[in-house]
Formats: structure tokens, sequence, C-alpha cells
């Protein structure tokens, strides 16, 4: 797919006629997305029941009957539950046993210990990568502060020169690579294949974290210089009963190398008979591949670390009441999704953008980044924009339609500032002024938001 021609194909697919006047849909749309942004930003109204105002409106100032409406956000918010609420879970629980056991620390401690001087912020890079693999970017952040104190004191260099590194490798996997909420909602939206987007995220985030961290990291870390606080201290654990790193490392790559593996079936096999690929087909499905990683964490993070059966049902039960927003949210969006759906609103997108030649690829970073911009929230752009690309990728090869799935991860990524939490987060742990973290932190974030979209346009030259 050319990457400055990816347009919708003009036959062959199968769209939602709109239920009324191009005018009045596209007015839908924007007071919808205003509304969003009103709430969320300056009512600071929690973005579960937005999304619902946010369909509701849609539905009704398109002209759809109130009863139609509700139904639809009822369906998509039901479909989405079940599609992606469920990965979302299982995430939450591998994550939590790795940090619980130790396993978080191992990483760090290896990599970590094993890098000096100028390939500090290499191995931090890796570090929030690996780290961020499993982990949402708030644990993985909270978790990786110490030790970015700790290597900053001693290595006597700004607290900026290793922290970006290891922010933008945390950024890249939350933005680019299932299962996190944001690629497994676009990926359940757009129908993609979650093997294909996981192995093309994966090629994309490496490109992009070398450029947004360590390379991006030395220039920020001589425009701000940050000392580390001597408050923090690497917190100490007991080490004697921790997994050792190369079971923490297969652990964590367990359920995305099954992912993977079933992509690499579908492509040499592609035979729905086969044996093997019907054995790949089961292990490789987005759910089974999550279980199996948490059976076995609960083995090498729980019981083999020193746990006993009910530390390690004690441990799992806590990863889920923080996800519960979470849920509600990406459940919410769903139902925003099938509202947009419901109306016509992508069809007609989908036409316009056939009309005018545009790039799917560019007009899904471009949604992405407004929506992102503001609102704040990343997840909230996702769900978003994918909504509105859903009648663009009709038609399209599985790897371009993974493509549109980055490309919107990468808008959802630009530029975090005032209204995002994250950036309050970043600023706190990191002692910074407002300005500095913005041309630090947020200028990190515009970094691997472009370097995501020209890694992803490039791609499309050749899928």
């Amino acid at each position: 797919m050319s990457a400055l021609s990816a347009v919708l194909p003009l036959a062959g697919t199968d769209l939602v006629e709109p239920v009324a006047a191009g005018w009045q849909l596209i007015t839908a749309a924007l007071v919808a997305i205003a509304l969003l942004v009103v709430l969320i930003t300056v009512l600071k109204v929690h973005p579960f029941v937005a999304l619902i105002l946010g369909g509701l409106t849609v539905g009704i100032i398109a002209g759809q009957n109130v009863n139609g409406v509700i139904t639809s956000l009822t369906t998509g918010f039901g479909s989405t539950a079940a599609g992606v609420g469920a990965l979302i879970a299982l995430g939450a629980m591998f994550a939590i046993l790795l940090a619980d056991s130790g396993g978080a620390d191992q990483i760090v401690d290896t990599i970590v210990g094993r890098a000096s001087g100028r390939a500090l912020p290499w191995a931090m890079a890796a570090v929030g990568a690996i780290i961020g693999l499993p982990m949402f970017f708030e644990i993985g952040l909270v978790l990786l502060m110490p030790v970015i104190y700790l290597v900053a004191r001693r290595a006597q260099v700004s607290l900026i020169t290793v922290g970006i590194p290891a922010l933008a490798g945390l950024s890249a996997m939350h933005g680019f690579v299932p299962p996190h909420p944001g690629p497994v909602t676009a990926i359940d939206y757009l129908g993609a294949d979650l093997g294909v987007t996981l192995g093309l995220g994966i090629l994309v985030a490496v490109p992009t974290i070398i450029v947004a961290g360590p390379l991006f990291g030395t220039i920020a870390g001589r425009w701000v210089v940050v000392e580390p606080p001597h408050t923090w201290e690497a917190e100490e654990r007991d080490t004697t009963q921790r997994p050792s790193f190369g079971v923490t490392i297969a652990t964590v790559l367990l359920p995305i190398v099954l992912m993977l593996g079933k992509a690499v079936l579908d492509i040499v096999i592609n035979d729905s008979e086969d044996t093997v690929q019907q054995v790949g087909d089961v292990i490789g499905n987005p759910f089974i591949a999550l279980l199996i990683a948490v059976l076995v964490a609960m083995y090498t993070f729980g019981f083999r670390a020193g746990m006993d059966k009910d530390r390690v049902s004690e441990t799992i039960g806590r990863a889920l009441p923080p996800i519960a927003g979470i849920l509600l949210i990406v459940s919410a969006g769903g139902g925003f999704k099938q509202v947009l759906v419901d109306t016509g609103i992508g069809t007609l997108l989908a036409d316009w953008a056939t009309d005018a030649n545009v790039s799917v690829l560019l007009l899904a970073w471009v949604v992405a980044v407004l929506i992102r911009l503001a609102t704040g929230s990343a997840t909230v752009a996702t769900i978003t924009a994918s909504s509105l690309m859903i009648a663009l990728v009709e038609g399209m090869s599985t790897g371009e339609t993974s493509l549109v799935v980055l490309a919107v991860g990468a808008g959802s990524l630009f530029f975090s500032h005032v209204n995002d939490a994250g950036f309050w987060l970043v600023k706190e742990y990191f002692g910074m002024s407002v300005g500095q973290t913005i041309k630090t932190w947020s200028l990190m974030e515009t970094v691997l938001s472009v370097t995501g979209l020209v890694v992803v346009l490039f791609l499309g030259i050749f899928i």
C-alpha cells in the first residue's frame, strides 16, 4: 500500500448507508467530539460518562430514534467488553505477578548492571520497553522511578538523560503493542489481526524508541539538567527467591511468541484443515495466549518465587480493581463507536477520503492527534479515531489494516500537555517545572508520535 495514496477501495465494500444528509452527520460528529472535549477537560467529567453522552449526542443529532441509539450504545458496549475486557484483565494479572515477584527488578538490575557510561541511556530504553510490554504506563513509571534516580546518581548525569529513554520505551509499548488497551481496542474496532499488528508494532516501536529515547534523551538532558533526589532509594527486596533473568524474560515473551507464531503459521501453512495450524490458531488466540501466560506466571513468578497459593490468589485479585475504570472507558468507547458506525458517519468520511485521495494512514494519525491534543487522553483518542476509520479499512489487506491501527496509536501519543494526567505524573516524579516538562516529556512524546508515523508510512510502501 503506497503511504501517499492509501485510499479506500471503490468497490467490494459493505458499508452502512448514512442515515441523514452529509452536513447533518458531520455536525453530529463535530458536536459530539466538542462535547467530549468540554466534558473531560473543562467540567472534569469521567470519560466513561462523557463517551456515553457523546454517543447519545451523535445519534440524536443525526436523526436516529433514541431507542435505536440506546441499542447501538449497549450493543457496542457489550461486544467491546467481551472482546477487549478479558485481554486487559489478563494483562493486568500478568503485570502484577511480574512486579510482586521481583521479576521486573531482575530485568532492571541485569540490564542496567551490565551497562555503563554512554550505554546507560540505551540500557534504560531497553528496560522501559521490556517492562512496558506487559505493564500499563503508570505502573511501569512508578516501578522504574527509584531505579532512574539511582542510575542517574551513580552515573552523575541529569535525571532526564536516563529517564527520557525509559519513558520512551514505556510509552511506545503503550501506544503500539498489544495487549495494552489502546492497540487492542483499535484492533478490535478495525478487525485487524492481533498477531500481525503485534509483529508490525514491535517493528515500528524499535526505531521509534531509539530516536525518541537515547538520541532525544541525550539532547534533552543538556537542555534541562535535573539532579536526582537523595530521598528515594531503590526498594530493597529479598533477592534470594527472585525469578532468574532467563526465566523472567522467557515468561514475559511467552504470550508474544504464541501470538506471533499464530500469525506466522497463517502465512506459511494457510490451510484451515491443517492440524498444526488449528493448534496454532487456538494457542495463538490472544485470549488463550494471555491465559497461558498468566498460568505460567503463577508458577514462575508465584510459586517458584516463594509465594503460597493464598498469596498468588491475593496478588492476582489486586490486579483487577485498578483497571475497572479503564475497562469502563474502553467499553463505553465501544458504544460510541457503534453509534458512529450505525449512523453511517464512517461511510461518509470514507467517501470523502476516496474523493480527496487522502492517505488513510495520515488521516488516521491526524484525527488521533487532534483528539489527543483536545482531551489529553490517549485512550479516548484511540477509541474515537479508530471508530472513524472503520469504513476506510474495508477491503484492505491484513497488513494494511494493522498499519492503520499503528497510525492511530502513533497519533494518540502526540504532545502530552497540561490536560493529560501523565504530564503531571512525570512532572512531579522528576521534580520539574511545567516549562521543563514540556521541553522534555512533551517533546519526547511528539518525537515518538512523528517518528512512529514516519516508520508506519515507510512500511506502507511495501505492505
